[in-house]
């Protein structure tokens, strides 16, 4: 059952004695507290279910007013209205139960809400009136004289002595109800932080992938950009050599005009070819030297790319080691986290 309401907050409304108070160490301290008193004890929750067994109840009790149906209901309606007194008031409650015995009710608090009750007594402030019990017991169905010979037994102290008692259980079952209820905001703050750093941590896992993939795509793009501006210059390298055969291709076409023209008539039709060589020649030293324009202005877009590669290479190694940092920092803090849970529980 969750008790996180909201980032760290603990909802009231779900708290039980067993999530603030060892019930075992609540239970050694009630029968080591009720057999040095020689007072009976018991601690219930909200609803009035038992959370501890039993502390030297009297056999006046167990044996004879609770053995019947009648005497148990009594008994509860008895211990009801006394605890919703001492959750009015918020403080220990004395009281007269059905049977006639002296008993109090001690409220367990957290933040001003009753979590449960500490019912305690079983004893009497004076002589026991013998007819008043013997009514009792006829009005619960048990054997009068047994009954009047188990109220003789039990204990006769003061009323001051009672007060004391119920005041002392009221001051250490909410001390620890206290430091119980400041361990579970604890315990449920450092869940929350342990959770959400987890959730940090694992989306800064992701980040640090991301910018590890992002740098090695960046640094295969720059190769590649390297490798277009090689390309770039073989293709120069190859269009010189392209404009030096136009030129010599020129040179020949008009070397054969030349003689073409001294052949006269006979070298008419190898003239027409001369001059297609020198066109060709001419178109593909023109056609040449566009590419070399193109190729040029790719060498300078390739510049300008690669100095923004470098530049976003640099970013992303840096945001790669800030993000490796933070995560680092992250799982320090995790740790910690860890160490603080441990502490919260460490009283279970």
């Amino acid at each position: 059952m969750s008790k996180i309401v909201g980032s760290n907050d603990v909802d009231l409304n779900l708290i039980e004695v067993k999530d603030v108070i060892d019930i075992d160490l609540l239970q050694r301290f009630q029968d080591n507290f009720a057999e040095s008193m020689d007072i009976a004890s018991i601690t219930v929750d909200i609803n009035g279910k038992p959370v501890t067994k039993p502390s030297s109840y009297t056999d006046f009790c167990l044996k004879f007013t609770q053995s019947t149906k009648i005497g148990d209901a009594r008994c509860a309606e008895s211990h009801r209205r006394g605890g919703e007194e001492a959750a009015r008031t918020g403080r220990p409650y004395v009281y007269t139960c059905h049977a006639g015995l002296i008993d109090f009710a001690a409220p367990i608090l957290v933040e001003g809400r009753q979590i449960g009750t500490i019912l305690g007594g079983q004893i009497l402030t004076s002589a026991p009136d013998e007819s008043k019990f013997r009514k009792t017991a006829n009005e619960i169905g048990v054997n009068e004289n047994g009954y009047v010979e188990e109220v003789n037994k039990v204990k006769i102290t003061t009323e001051k002595s009672v007060r004391a008692a119920a005041e002392v259980l009221y001051i250490i079952a909410n001390a620890l109800s206290k430091i119980g209820y400041e361990e579970l905001k604890i315990k449920n703050m450092s869940q929350v932080l342990a959770e959400n750093f987890s959730q940090i941590s694992a989306t800064m896992e992701e980040l640090s992938a991301s910018s590890v993939n992002v740098t090695n795509n960046q640094h295969v793009l720059s190769e590649e950009i390297v490798n277009v501006k090689n390309i770039s210059l073989e293709i120069n390298t190859i269009l010189d050599s392209i404009k030096s055969i136009a030129d010599q291709t020129k040179m020949l076409g008009l070397n054969a005009a030349i003689e073409a023209a001294r052949a006269g008539e006979v070298g008419r039709g190898f003239g027409v070819v001369a001059t297609e060589i020198r066109n060709l020649s001419q178109n593909s030293k023109e056609t040449a030297l566009k590419i070399s324009e193109l190729t040029s202005k790719i060498e300078n877009s390739v510049d300008k790319t690669m100095e923004s590669s470098d530049s976003t290479l640099e970013n992303t190694e840096q945001q790669s080691a800030a993000i490796e940092e933070v995560t680092a920092s992250l799982q320090e803090i995790t740790e910690f986290v860890d160490a603080l849970n441990k502490l919260a529980n460490s009283h279970k």
